[in-house]
């Protein structure tokens, strides 16, 4: 799928000609839309992260997580 020019002059050009209907918009529905793309990576976010993770990381994020829950604020580090 070809890209979008950078030059103004271009892709000036590129709008008129998919407006007046002499190109077609390859840019397809399903990329445009923010909260699909949003979605998935909120889907997989969070487990590749703790997948990163070494076990001393995770127990100090747990830590500070409890903390915040049962006093209202995070400890700072």
């Amino acid at each position: 799928m070809p890209k979008r020019p950078r030059d103004l002059n271009q892709l000036a050009k590129m709008v008129v000609d998919i407006a007046t209907g002499e190109a077609q918009d390859t840019i397809s529905a399903k990329k445009r839309d923010p909260q699909l793309r949003g979605r998935a990576g909120g889907i997989k976010g969070g487990s590749a992260r703790a997948a990163k993770l070494t076990g001393t990381e995770k127990r100090e994020i747990a830590i500070k997580a409890a903390d915040a829950r049962w006093h209202g604020k995070a400890k700072k580090n």
